[in-house]
Order: C-alpha cells, then structure tokens, then sequence
C-alpha cells in the first residue's frame, strides 16, 4: 500500500504549538518567587538606670555644732573657732623639736589628730617653713600622734615627730599650734570609730593668737 507524502504545511501548526508551550513552560520557571512577608524584629527595651543610692546617714552624735558622716573622708564638720584640743607651745625646744602642751576638751576620747603649728617672730610676723627646696606657711603633723589616746579633760605634754627642729624657722619667737582634725576613739582607746574637723583654724595665713578658743561640745 503506497502512503501520500505529508505536506509540511500540515505539520506547522503541531510545530508551532509544540514551540509555543516550551516557551510558556520557561517562563513560568523565570518567573520571580512570591517576596516573603517580613517578619517584625522584636523591640528590646533599654535597660533602666540603677537607682540612686540613698545619702549616707548622718551622725546623731556629732559634737555640737557641727554635723556630717564621721567618716575620714566626711567628718562631723564644725567651723568659726570650734575647738576639740587646745594645743599650747611650753617655750621649751630641745633637739627633739618644739615641746607642746595638748588638753582635750571634748567628752569622748581621742586617737587620732591632725595638728597644724604655726611660726612667729618677734613682731609676729607669720614666718615660712622651708622643706628641701619649697617653702610653705605652716607645718602640719597627721596621724594617732597622741601615743595613745588622750582622755576627757586629760593634759599631757609632747614632742611630736613631725614638728622637728629641723622645722622651725630661724628668727622664730613663739609658736602657735591648732588641731584641725581628731578621731575619735572606741572604749579601748584603740581605734578610731568617727571624726571631727574645723578647717577654719588652719588657714595658710594665720595672724598671732588665732581666734579665742571655743571648746563646748
């Protein structure tokens, strides 16, 4: 059986149409996915500032006229010519330095002192103590000076080791001594449990006689 050629212009719309859906197929695979929703990013709040912590207290048992922590730092502070110690130079300087005469006029005992002595000639004329190469007003001498601790109302008679002779000026007359700061001491007399200072008697200019001693508590 003889079978008739097939005319190719049959066999175009097969060719065409197979064509046309190889293309549609691509590009349906080009095509650009779907953007995904956004997923919200989650809002830390910030960290609260600690809060402040409260004052130190003060002490209730400050000496009269003067208040604060008691601490080294921040002592039961006084001012004008508050006194704790009255200090007094006995005229007598040896080799070991000035002599000083110390009375205690507070109520409680004290350990710690912070002294402060003050030159003059014969005029009374501040004069400057000389250290190595620097000069300054006055000499000052920190720390349980006392050799001990000095009791209510109690007199005792002292060198001390940062007051040399070394220290005093040449043309010195006199020699005038305050206690800026004292510590006072617990019952044994062995620590110092508070503090008390009046930085208004230990100026860096300070005339002769200072001020009059004001030693209630």
């Amino acid at each position: 059986m003889t079978h008739s050629p097939v005319s190719p212009r049959l066999l175009l719309p097969f060719v065409l149409t197979a064509l046309l859906g190889a293309c549609e197929e691509e590009a349906a695979e080009k095509k650009p996915a779907a953007p995904q929703a956004s997923v919200p990013t989650a809002v830390v709040a910030p960290t609260p500032p600690p809060s402040a912590e409260p004052p130190p207290k003060l002490r209730d048992d400050c000496p009269k006229g003067s208040s604060g922590v008691g601490t080294s730092d921040k002592p039961c502070l006084a001012s004008g010519d508050a006194r704790m110690m009255e200090v007094k130079y006995t005229g007598k300087t040896t080799d070991e330095g000035p002599k000083f005469s110390i009375v205690n006029k507070s109520d409680s005992q004290i350990l710690f002192g912070s002294l402060v002595a003050y030159f003059y000639d014969k005029a009374g004329k501040q004069l400057e103590v000389t250290s190595g190469d620097k000069k300054r007003p006055n000499q000052p001498c920190s720390g349980n000076i006392f050799a001990g601790a000095v009791k209510p109302g109690e007199k005792i008679f002292m060198f001390f080791s940062c007051v040399k002779k070394s220290h005093v000026p040449e043309g010195t007359a006199t020699i005038e001594a305050e206690v800026k700061t004292v510590g006072f001491a617990d019952e044994a007399g062995k620590k110092n449990e508070f503090y008390w200072s009046n930085p208004d008697l230990v100026p860096d200019q300070r005339p002769k006689g200072g001020g009059a001693a004001k030693t209630k508590k």
